[in-house]
């Protein structure tokens, strides 16, 4: 019987490691807060700490954290992230990170995982709009996943 529990239980892992991420359009949001993960797998809080300085997630350039202090340039426009784990629950985070306009309408933090509803988006520098078909999220489900996991490792420093 323990045999078949532990199969039964490496199966199901499987399957959740397979499991396609939740699309954009597909998030449920409750109170901003997005209750489990977008990909059914573990984030990777070192990437995490990546995406916060660089590429799509750059949240060092409006946000200041203490663990990163030797990276230039932390932005005062949204609050301090060091010990954002004991302010919000992990699905709120999650729910920030993803789209904070669904907890915050009027804030300024750009929508992560969202890839419909935008005004205008604009194709680079060309003056010209975008077609709908080409947009993406600015973040990856699993990028997603994975700022959140390095969010929680923060302490107040």
């Amino acid at each position: 019987m323990r045999v078949t529990l532990t199969a039964l239980a490496t199966l199901a892992l499987a399957g959740a490691a397979l499991a396609e991420p939740v699309a954009p359009m597909d998030v449920v949001y409750e109170d901003g807060a997005i209750a489990g993960s977008l990909t059914g797998m573990a984030g990777d809080p070192d990437n995490g700490a990546k995406l916060m300085n660089k590429g799509a997630g750059n949240c060092i350039a409006c946000h200041q954290v203490t663990a990163l202090e030797t990276l230039p340039f932390h932005g005062e426009i949204g609050p301090s992230l060091d010990g954002v784990s004991e302010r919000w629950s992990v699905a709120e985070i999650r729910g920030i990170v993803a789209n904070a306009k669904e907890m915050f309408p009027e804030t300024m933090m750009p929508s992560f995982y969202r890839d419909t509803g935008f005004i205008r988006p604009g194709k680079a520098y060309t003056g010209k709009g975008i077609d709908p078909a080409e947009l993406t999220p600015l973040l990856t489900a699993q990028e997603i996943e994975d700022l959140v996991s390095y969010l929680i490792t923060l302490k107040y420093e």
